[in-house]
């Protein structure tokens, strides 16, 4: 946008972003071509490339939808709120029609409310490592129960579908809200809802238990200790805390969670939540921490290696060699 070559960038920048998108995707050429001076030149005048016989062949709705989106006044261009009630994109959004939100999403909504804080501190460091197939198997429903399309559910909207269609209580269904807002800003984003639909929604396979157990096994030893615990949660953390919550999980009582202990808890038991509580603040600042800039030096290297798998599930170390620290 010209606002970026001039540096006086905002958030309308991004629609004229979105607007050089579906121009690529519509038309499939790029809107400002030649030398780099003659596209900035070209940005900068508002002036992309129509090619008659191609535009012809889109819709007068869509090329509106384009063009409105690369004027060349930020004042002028589409909001995003407008973008979402243009009659192209309002029109195509109506066309899906089919209901995404059945009863086993809301099963899946009412087990994850009812779980302990650590099992659901688990499944949410397991939605960071969903791979696109594995999110696009739930995607369309958290769409449905965004109304608004602001990409974040509220209570009012969240409400609205469980009792209406679910018939779920209020009182259920603030309990269930509470327990997917775990960042208490009082609205579920798409993450927090990607960690109600882990094992139920989306199969607990083995690449995934292992990328989540990596995240908890911040010192590389192929065990979850107290001390790992107390480094993601922080210096002011309770080391007896720490303890109680890995003994929940520590079958064999040698003070640390093997992986094979791990996999056993996710898969079958769970543990009382009174011992629990601490544990949902993992999920917090793991996201927390994704959510910085990803383009800044991490604050602390990981040392994080590849784990070796034995027929027993008993990690062992492969690497000794560090990797960013960021949650991938």
């Amino acid at each position: 946008a010209r606002e970026v070559l001039a540096k006086t960038s905002g958030s309308q920048c991004d629609l004229w972003s979105l607007g050089v998108t579906v121009f690529i995707v519509l038309f499939g050429y790029m809107p400002f071509s030649g030398s780099e001076d003659r596209q900035v030149r070209a940005i900068k005048e508002g002036r992309y490339t129509v090619k008659k016989d191609v535009w012809a062949r889109v819709s007068q709705k869509a090329q509106d939808f384009v063009t409105q989106l690369l004027i060349l006044n930020p004042k002028e261009r589409l909001t995003a709120e407008m973008a979402l009630l243009h009659p192209w994109i309002h029109e195509r959004d109506k066309l899906t029609g089919t209901a995404h939100i059945d009863n086993g999403i809301a099963d899946a909504l009412t087990q994850f409310a009812q779980a302990s804080s650590f099992r659901r501190a688990c499944m949410g460091m397991m939605a960071w490592s969903l791979t696109n197939e594995e999110r696009a198997k739930v995607r369309d429903a958290f769409i449905e129960l965004d109304a608004d399309r602001t990409g974040a559910i509220t209570l009012n909207e969240f409400k609205k579908v469980m009792e209406e269609k679910f018939h779920v209580s209020d009182e259920n269904v603030k309990q269930i809200f509470d327990a997917l807002d775990q960042n208490h800003m009082d609205e579920i984003h798409y993450s927090e809802f990607l960690a109600a639909m882990v094992s139920t929604r989306i199969a607990l396979h083995d690449d995934l238990l292992k990328a989540t157990f990596h995240r908890f096994d911040t010192d590389n030893t192929g065990y979850i200790t107290p001390e790992n615990l107390k480094e993601i949660f922080g210096g002011s953390s309770d080391a007896q805390e720490m303890a109680k919550l890995v003994a929940e999980v520590d079958t064999s009582k040698d003070g640390k969670i093997s992986y094979a202990e791990w996999i056993q808890f996710l898969k079958n038991g769970d543990s009382e939540d009174h011992h629990m509580e601490a544990a949902v603040k993992l999920i917090d600042s793991k996201v927390n921490e994704t959510g910085r800039d990803s383009s800044k030096t991490c604050r602390r290297k990981s040392t994080q290696p590849d784990l070796v798998f034995d027929d027993d599930k008993k990690a062992t170390n492969k690497s000794k060699d560090p990797s960013c620290c960021a949650v991938q």
